[in-house]
C-alpha cells in the first residue's frame, strides 16, 4: 500500500505531496525533511529502495526532480519504481502538449 507520494527538487523543497494515511501537519514536515535528506544524500550508483522506519522508500531522479513514494513492506518495489516512471511520462506528455498548443496559439497571434 502506498503511504505517501512526494515530488522534491534538488534544493530539498517539496513541490507536491500526497498522503494516503492520516499524518499530522507538524509530523509531515519532519517526515518530509528526513525522507528528502535520505534520498538526496545517496549517489546515483546506490539502489533506489531504502528501508526507513516501518516502511520503504522508492525514489527516482529526473534531472533536478526527485519523486519519492513511501510504501509498506508488502508492496512490490519494482512495481512502484515503474509506477513513478509512468507517472512522469504522463506528466511529460500532458505538459509538452499544453506547451505546444500554447506556442501554436502564440504563433497565430503573431501572424
Amino acid at each position: 500500500m502506498i503511504k505517501f507520494f512526494l515530488m522534491v527538487n534538488k534544493q530539498g523543497q517539496t513541490r507536491l505531496s500526497r498522503y494516503y494515511e492520516h499524518v499530522e501537519i507538524n509530523k509531515r514536515t519532519m517526515l518530509e525533511a528526513e525522507v528528502i535528506k535520505n534520498c538526496l544524500s545517496r549517489s546515483k550508483d546506490q539502489c533506489s529502495f531504502i528501508e526507513y522506519k516501518d516502511f520503504k522508500l522508492v525514489y527516482r531522479q529526473y534531472a533536478a526532480l526527485f519523486v519519492v513514494v513511501g510504501i509498506n513492506e508488502t508492496e512490490n518495489e519494482m512495481a512502484v519504481y515503474e509506477l513513478i516512471h509512468n507517472f512522469v511520462e504522463v506528466l511529460d506528455k500532458y505538459f509538452s502538449r499544453v506547451v505546444s498548443e500554447t506556442l501554436n496559439l502564440y504563433e497565430i497571434f503573431l501572424l
